[in-house]
């Protein structure tokens, strides 16, 4: 009997999000990554809940490595993994318009929170309701750049990975 880890299926998922995970160094429009793609590939595609969300976090922690870590990282972490969450939510669902519902339900939790938190704990923005109000409008074309990346690589993600599983048969299970 084989291990998890050496199966084709995991060894496949795993590694579209090992490389998911490595255009994040390339150079990119603001936001535009395949950050939300990984945490809902990783979601929908690994069984093991432990895995689906182990996975896609190892990924961002060694690409934070090289990027560099700041003082919202917990926070986009935790948001990651509520995106990983909801990738779970999509295996029951096959339907594209699931997938896209999810692409934005990630880029939306994303937007508001990491914006909120930015607010709480940055320095740039007062304290007040105007401060909080500010610091969502000027992040809203970081929203769309954003929410164009989610659905662009959910889009790339899932559309290869299925073609994978038609022309192969091998990974039915993961």
């Amino acid at each position: 009997m084989r291990s998890e880890f050496i199966r084709p299926g995991f060894l496949i998922v795993a590694g579209m999000i090992l490389a998911a995970a490595f255009v994040r160094l390339v150079p990119h429009p603001p936001n535009f990554t395949p950050v939300a793609a990984m945490a809902l590939f990783g979601g929908r595609y690994f069984s093991k809940r432990s895995i689906a969300f182990l996975i896609p976090l190892l990924a961002m922690i060694l690409t934070d490595m090289i990027i560099g870590f700041h003082y919202l990282v917990p926070i986009v972490y935790f948001c990651f993994m509520l995106i990983v969450g909801v990738g779970i939510i999509l295996r029951k669902k096959n339907k594209l318009s699931w997938l896209v519902g999810g692409a934005i339900t990630a880029s939306t939790l994303f937007f508001i929170i990491t914006n909120f938190a930015e607010w709480v704990f940055g320095i740039i923005y007062a304290k007040t309701f105007s401060g909080l109000i500010t610091c969502f409008i000027v992040a809203v074309p970081f929203y769309a750049t954003s929410m164009l990346g989610d659905l662009f690589f959910v889009g790339l993600m899932f559309y290869s990975f299925e073609l994978i599983q038609v022309k192969y048969h091998l990974l039915a299970k993961i």
